[in-house]
């Protein structure tokens, strides 16, 4: 579970970077909406995924609410994901 929830975190912390970075600025200053529907759809699913497959691995773990805000949290800020896996995933191998 750990593996698929660091991947997880990951993916959709890129596809979150991906929107913003690049997506979002074709479709508002260069008049180009395609890139942002389909990154747009893969975040929204990376987002999803990230929060059920956090919700799981806080219940494994037995860890309390206050961590699974954090993370939470971690995945509505830009680089958060990144900072999450760093902070609370990447030592527990």
């Amino acid at each position: 579970m750990l593996k698929l929830f660091r991947a997880t975190a990951i993916l959709e912390g890129i596809s979150y970077l991906l929107l913003f970075g690049m997506t979002m600025p074709l479709k508002h200053w260069a008049d180009i909406p395609e890139p942002n529907q389909t990154v747009g759809m893969a975040h929204g699913i990376l987002f999803i995924l990230y929060v059920v497959v956090a919700v799981i691995f806080c219940w494994e773990r037995k860890w309390k609410l206050k961590r699974f805000i954090i993370l939470f949290i971690a995945s509505l800020l830009p680089f958060g994901t990144f900072y999450a896996d760093k902070k609370y995933l990447r030592n527990l191998d």
